[in-house]
C-alpha cells in the first residue's frame, strides 16, 4: 500500500489550515500558540502546567516561554499548587477571560466559514479517519 499520496494530502492539508487561520489570529493581536493557550484555558478551572500541555498543541520548551509573557501581560496567572507545591496552577485573569470571550468566538466563526463547506457527513467521516489515524500512531 502506497501511503505516501495520503501522507502528502495530510501535511498539505495542514499547511492550508495554517495559512488560513493564523492571519486571523494575528489580526486579533495574538500569536497562534497564544491563541491556543487562551483558547484551552477559556470557561475552565485553573490546570496545571503539566494538564495545560496535554490539552494544548505547544511543547513543554515553548509553553515556558509563553506562559511568562501572558503573565507579564496580565492575561494568565500563576500560583502554588495546593495540592503539590512542586507545581503551579495556571488560570485566566479577568483580563484573560475577556480576551477569551472576544477572540474565541470571531475565530471559530471565521474557522466555520471554511469547515462549513464539508456536509454533516463528510465532516463526521473526516472527525473519524483523523481519529482512527491517531490511534494508530
Amino acid at each position: 500500500m502506497n501511503f505516501l499520496p495520503a501522507l502528502r494530502e495530510l501535511v498539505l492539508a495542514y499547511q492550508g489550515f495554517e495559512r488560513y487561520s493564523a492571519p486571523h489570529i494575528k489580526a486579533l493581536g495574538l500569536t497562534t500558540t497564544q491563541f491556543d493557550v487562551i483558547a484551552t484555558l477559556g470557561n475552565q478551572p485553573p490546570m496545571s502546567c503539566k494538564e495545560l500541555g496535554e490539552k494544548t498543541l505547544v511543547t513543554k520548551g515553548t509553553l515556558t516561554g509563553v506562559l511568562e509573557r501572558l503573565e507579564v501581560k496580565g492575561i494568565l496567572e500563576r500560583r502554588i499548587n495546593p495540592e503539590d507545591a512542586r507545581s503551579q496552577i495556571i488560570g485566566l485573569t479577568p483580563k484573560g477571560q475577556d480576551i477569551f470571550q472576544k477572540v474565541f468566538p470571531e475565530h471559530l466563526t471565521h474557522l466555520g466559514k471554511a469547515f462549513g463547506k464539508l456536509s454533516a457527513d463528510e465532516m463526521l467521516q473526516l472527525q473519524n479517519s483523523l481519529k482512527k489515524l491517531r490511534s494508530i500512531f
